[in-house]
């Protein structure tokens, strides 16, 4: 297959385009390096069935000719993080909702053969139903949330409008490693990560009992490819790994001290995905344990040296407006 991955040279997208390259496909990675970062597919630059193009997605013109002959879309270029997000909105809407779109029609055009969305579990907002299965309310509670599933809404209309043979999978607590390393705070491994390379405490935010579904990357790498194998369109479908586990669970695996700080509003206690659907129509399962996962990522510790030092005053500092909009 000739294989586009938007947002390729990205967190996921690096881990979804090395699979797809191992497994014969002829891929072409579409990022515009704002969140994505080369280096994450320094291994496949250069070599045969590969070709990175820097593009931005809000760009229709430049991105259209590069879908000419795309049998498989995978699209998981977005901006991320939640505060960026309530500082940016107009930035998170330009990229999310109006680069999906783009990327849609450049896909319509070039009648593709399928084509699988990245979405968030964010949707679901304070889920009331655990496992949360995908007919829960969805209740984006900041922008980057809510303009992740406005690009779905698109993708599931162009799938029932133009017949696009789309799916949309909802991605929940990806972590592994090559996870990201930006300037804003965010996903709490990268954070630890950090922390633990400078002998600092981990700050966890609460008491630390709230728990997460955390995902192995290369378990969600390979829902994307069954979605892209299978024969389904119209769909959306939770990625999960079949737990819930507590950040105290995650600091005694990574091990050092804990600093408390307060807990923020908005935020759920408890992620954790219904999988039902995926392992049932798709045959799907994940296959990397919690604890073999963070093993992982203690193995790959170096590649955080160069990442943001959080403390409990930058951390206040930079979520300042993240307690401003959301604690009602």
């Amino acid at each position: 297959m000739k294989v586009i991955v938007t947002g390729g040279a990205g967190f996921i997208g690096s881990h979804l385009s090395r699979e797809l390259w191992r497994l014969g496909h002829s891929v072409q990675v579409i990022d515009s390096l704002i969140g994505g970062r080369k280096e994450t597919i320094a291994d496949l630059l250069g070599q045969d069935r590969f070709a990175f193009q820097q593009a931005d997605i809000r760009e229709f013109a430049a991105i259209a000719p590069l879908f000419d002959g795309a049998d498989w879309v995978f699209h998981l270029a977005g901006l991320a993080d939640i505060v960026p997000s309530i500082e940016k909105p107009r930035a998170y809407y330009e990229t999310n909702v109006d680069g999906t779109f783009n990327v849609l029609e450049a896909s319509r055009a070039a009648g593709v053969g399928r084509f699988v969305y990245a979405a968030s579990s964010s949707c679901y907002g304070l889920a009331e139903q655990f496992p949360t299965p995908e007919t829960a309310p969805v209740k984006p509670q900041y922008p980057y949330a809510l303009t992740k599933y406005l690009g779905e809404e698109l993708v599931l209309h162009w799938a029932q409008l133009y017949g696009l043979p789309a799916l949309s999978l909802r991605l929940f607590n990806v972590y592994g490693p090559h996870a990201r390393t930006t300037g804003a705070y965010g996903a709490v491994f990268g954070v630890f990560l950090a922390q633990k390379l400078n002998g600092k405490p981990f700050t966890v935010v609460g008491d630390g009992t709230q728990t997460r579904d955390f995902t192995y990357v290369t378990d969600v790498a390979n829902a994307f490819i069954a979605a892209a194998e299978s024969g389904l369109a119209g769909e959306v479908m939770n990625v999960g790994s079949g737990g819930t586990y507590s950040v105290n669970q995650l600091v005694g695996l990574l091990g050092g001290p804990v600093e408390y700080i307060p807990k923020r509003p908005g935020e759920p206690d408890c992620t954790f995905a219904d999988t039902c659907k995926i392992r049932e129509k798709l045959g799907w399962q994940p296959q990397v344990s919690f604890e073999q996962g963070v093993a992982n990522m203690l193995a790959h510790i170096d590649y955080w040296r160069e990442a943001p030092l959080w403390t409990s005053a930058s951390i206040a500092d930079a979520t300042a407006d993240w307690f401003k909009y959301l604690d009602k």
